[in-house]
């Protein structure tokens, strides 16, 4: 792997590093799921195509093999996105494909968090296999002679599941003893990586800080036929979610985001949805104060130095 980067003006960027390195845990997040479409043969492409009188090889389509849409199909789907959601939350972005970074201490509840969606996916992979006759029958009627019975498992036994790992980033201890060169390279690769988590953490947490103000704010300034605009509970609440988990997976790398981040909790303490409603002036302040917030976000976001990791041949 070479790693190429643009100048970078940032000092101190290494210790940052080394602190979000000795304080967090690699974690992978994996899922493996019974596919939905499958691509025609060339048989089917080329019938579809001589509708339009086209070339079959020039032609792509697939057919959807189930209605995703079905409540028991739903429900398994929705778990994968609950737990996906979750592991988001709880965890920092990493270079390494399909790797995030998760607390030290948050390793025993993260992982018993996951085997509660493992259960729950198998409770509901349960009720879906008990319906998926019907949903094959109903396949047959609505594919017509595109339908192909080998297509459906006879169980859906091993068709879903959710897996982690926690998987090493460190450059491996036998390298030390076998080609010390290749050892220090590798140190300094993961370095590196590091070095460039801590980037990825602040972007991650500026843009979502600056989508929820953003969508606050146009709520709060906003008018529908010279009324109020009609703003949600949450639009408050996902920002209070926000500011709990900044602080839970924020190491101190950016002094001017923790500012900004301060700033917009103090803006909205002790503030409740029900008195933005009834309140025109308080919407006034409270509106003004985050579009300063917010201005000065979009400044973080344009000042951010550009770093490019190329990933050479393995």
């Amino acid at each position: 792997m070479t790693l190429v980067f643009d100048d970078d003006p940032i000092t101190g960027n290494q210790q940052h590093s080394d602190h979000l390195r000795s304080r967090m845990a690699a974690m992978r997040l994996s899922f493996h799921w019974l596919g939905t479409r499958k691509s025609l043969s060339s048989e089917q492409k080329a019938r579809a195509a001589d509708a339009f009188d086209a070339e079959g090889k020039f032609l792509g389509a697939n057919k959807k093999l189930v209605d995703t849409s079905d409540a028991t199909f739903r429900q398994v789907t929705a778990i994968r996105t609950q737990a996906t959601a979750y592991y988001k939350s709880v965890s920092l972005p990493f270079p390494e494909p399909g790797v995030r970074l998760i607390r030290h201490e948050a390793v025993e509840s993260i992982d018993s968090a996951m085997q509660v969606y493992r259960d729950e996916l198998v409770i509901a992979v349960q009720k879906l296999d008990q319906h998926f006759a019907q949903l094959t029958y109903e396949a047959r009627d609505r594919l017509g002679d595109l339908f192909d019975p080998s297509d459906y498992p006879t169980s859906l036994d091993g068709a879903f599941a959710v897996e982690w790992a926690f998987p090493t980033v460190e450059a491996p201890e036998y390298l030390r003893r076998l080609n010390p060169t290749l050892y220090q390279q590798e140190c300094q690769r993961v370095q590196s990586q590091f070095e460039e988590a801590v980037r990825m953490a602040e972007a991650a947490f500026i843009e979502e800080l600056s989508k929820l103000i953003e969508h606050l704010s146009e709520r709060l300034a906003g008018c529908d036929d010279g009324k109020p605009k009609i703003f949600r509970d949450s639009a408050i609440g996902n920002l209070e979610e926000f500011f709990g988990r900044f602080r839970s997976l924020n190491i101190g790398s950016n002094e001017q985001l923790d500012g900004l981040v301060d700033q917009a909790q103090q803006i909205l303490a002790g503030v409740d949805p029900k008195s933005l409603r009834n309140r025109n002036d308080l919407r006034q302040t409270v509106s003004a104060k985050l579009s300063s917030v917010q201005a000065s976000l979009d400044g973080l976001m344009i000042d951010r130095p550009r770093r490019n990791i190329i990933r050479g041949p393995r």
